[in-house]
């Protein structure tokens, strides 16, 4: 099993549903930066929103076991051993792209 780097790509707002349903003044996402890196391997590393990792764990985890193959039925991202999801905030969802690294992943970290 390795590590799996996992980079903030952008931090977005659906204004027009911000507006109708959200709080005054909500912004893209106070808690990640674009740009951003965590690497992961049995766990959510430290840092990361619980609700973004709840969205792209299953990812992470195909990726740090191995998986060469591209995901689904080779109709989503056409680079093996890339994912780009986004957290699950409907209003402001923040994208990462997960790439397997050959950095090996420690145990009880």
């Amino acid at each position: 099993m390795n590590k799996v780097k996992i980079t903030v790509l952008r931090r977005t707002l659906q204004k027009d549903l911000a507006e109708e349903y959200g709080i005054e003044g909500l912004g893209a996402c106070p808690l990640l930066q674009e740009g951003q890196v965590f690497y992961a391997d049995y766990a959510r590393p430290d840092g990361l929103c619980d609700e973004a990792w709840k969205a792209i764990y299953q990812y992470v985890f195909a990726l740090a076991h191995g998986v060469k193959e591209l995901f689904y039925y080779k109709d989503w991202i056409r680079v093996p051993g890339v994912a780009i999801c986004s957290c699950n905030d409907g209003l402001r969802p923040v994208l990462f792209k997960l790439e397997a690294t050959d950095i090996p992943a420690e145990p009880n970290h």
